[in-house]
């Protein structure tokens, strides 16, 4: 993975909270723990941004395409 650097301005109540998991080993360094903090609050975005895009869908209108869907499969399935 490549990396880059950046430069990022903090609180100094967070820097030394920052520091302090660094010192007890919580993170190897300040970088992986910001880097971590990052990815973590990415990640929760995205899937509140994806719970955002399925409330807009149409419980009634997926489940007629579902069907639809299945109907049409079933007609390629093997009797059994």
């Amino acid at each position: 993975m490549s990396t880059a650097k950046v430069a990022i301005s903090i609180s100094k109540r967070t820097l030394r909270e920052l520091d302090s998991l660094v010192k007890t080993r919580v993170f190897r360094t300040r970088s992986q723990a910001i880097q971590k903090a990052v990815e973590e609050k990415l990640g929760r975005l995205q899937k509140s941004r994806l719970a955002r895009e399925c409330a807009k869908l149409s419980k009634a209108e997926e489940q007629s395409l579902a069907d639809q869907g299945l109907r049409a499969d079933a007609k390629e399935w093997p009797a059994y």
